[in-house]
């Protein structure tokens, strides 16, 4: 090998091995499972079995608000970012029905920090300021996180977040990582990192209660990565289900209920499948909205996905659940849609339980 040779084979080298730190540096890289920092910023009464809870799920879509086609909502999607205007406009909106409802627990995804396109925001503070009389606990976990992101569209940081408000004492958090796209080494760096956030509040008898926050993987097509996903989902949940421990879920699940994709008109249906990833937990958990509900005479009631698209003139999908424990009873349900069809283009899921009662 002559020597003009080995200093070619040798500046590749560095180059490469520069090359791979820089991305190394520029994305995130968490652990399979890692403790949380809890925030509680008062005093938080316990749960008490038996006890009414009232939960929402509810993803925010980084208080992009409706008025934009974004580019990832569809090929041709032009808008990248909203203007700080529709993000307060959005911000206020979010914070009145949260205030209207009141929930005990919310739990909301896609909200963003950091990110250029949201401007920088901090959203689970600036949200926290408006509703911190009634939230005094949260946890929050990132699911999507790079400085810099060089698809032409983002050309910038990403940061998504799941969060967890909380009415009552959260003792510990938790982020448990899902299985991620399998895609090339490079381009899986800046991909979305899928994961659960799991909240632990204490009950008055000793016990805890597990409360679990998600957004699952968002198709472009049919891959094996959602099923991968809920099946690491099922294993958490029969995991506490096992040791006896009253548990929730709620988020995005990017998933459809029975008899859903059949309805869809057939340029809707490309990121689904018509045998859904989400019976490995409608077959052993019941579901806000049920099957039977989602399918039913009413089905527009649950309806919780409205796409930026122009040519849905409303919700069109149901992708937005709760999955609870058996031990704990459902009250009532609803998917609140009249005035909230303008914030996001997800719905808020709200349930009513009760919690079990003490042995």
């Amino acid at each position: 090998m002559t020597r003009l040779l080995r200093y070619a084979l040798l500046g590749l080298l560095i180059v490469i091995g520069l090359t791979g730190a820089m991305i190394y540096s520029l994305t995130w890289h968490p652990e399979a499972k890692e403790a949380l920092p809890v925030s509680c910023t008062a005093q938080a009464p316990s749960l008490v079995p038996g006890q009414a809870l009232k939960v929402m799920t509810w993803n925010v879509q980084y208080l992009a608000g409706k008025r934009y086609v974004f580019w990832d909502d569809l090929a041709t999607g032009s808008d990248e970012s909203p203007t700080p205007e529709d993000m307060a406009f959005s911000l206020d909106e979010v914070a009145r029905v949260i205030r209207d409802e009141q929930p005990d627990i919310v739990l909301l995804q896609e909200l963003n920090s950091d990110a250029k396109a949201s401007h920088y925001q901090n959203q689970l503070k600036l949200l926290q300021e408006r509703v911190a009389d009634l939230y005094p606990c949260s946890a929050q976990a990132f699911d999507w996180k790079a400085d810099f992101v060089p698809d032409p569209h983002i050309f910038g940081s990403v940061g998504r977040q799941l969060a967890t408000l909380s009415r009552y004492e959260i003792e510990h958090a938790e982020r448990l990582q899902l299985p991620v796209e399998q895609v090339n080494l490079i381009s899986r760096q800046f991909k979305p990192k899928n994961a659960l956030l799991i909240t632990y509040l204490p009950l008055s008898d000793g016990g805890q209660m597990a409360v679990l926050n998600t957004h699952l993987d968002r198709a472009t097509q049919p891959d094996d990565t959602l099923q991968a996903q809920i099946s690491a989902v099922a294993k958490t949940l029969d995991k506490f289900e096992s040791r006896g421990t009253p548990w929730l879920i709620g988020g995005d699940f990017n998933l459809l209920p029975l008899g859903q994709y059949q309805r869809l008109p057939s340029e809707q249906r490309t990121p689904y499948s018509a045998d859904s990833a989400l019976h490995v937990l409608w077959d052993k958990y019941p579901m806000i909205p049920s099957n039977n509900e989602a399918g039913g005479i009413d089905r527009a009631r649950w309806l919780t996905h409205y796409p930026n698209d122009p040519g849905v003139n409303g919700p069109d999908r149901t992708v937005d659940y709760l999955f609870y424990s058996p031990r704990i009873k459902r009250v009532e349900a609803m998917v609140r849609q009249d005035d909230t069809l303008r914030i996001s283009d997800h719905l808020p899921v709200i349930a009513r339980f009760l919690l079990p009662a003490a042995p």
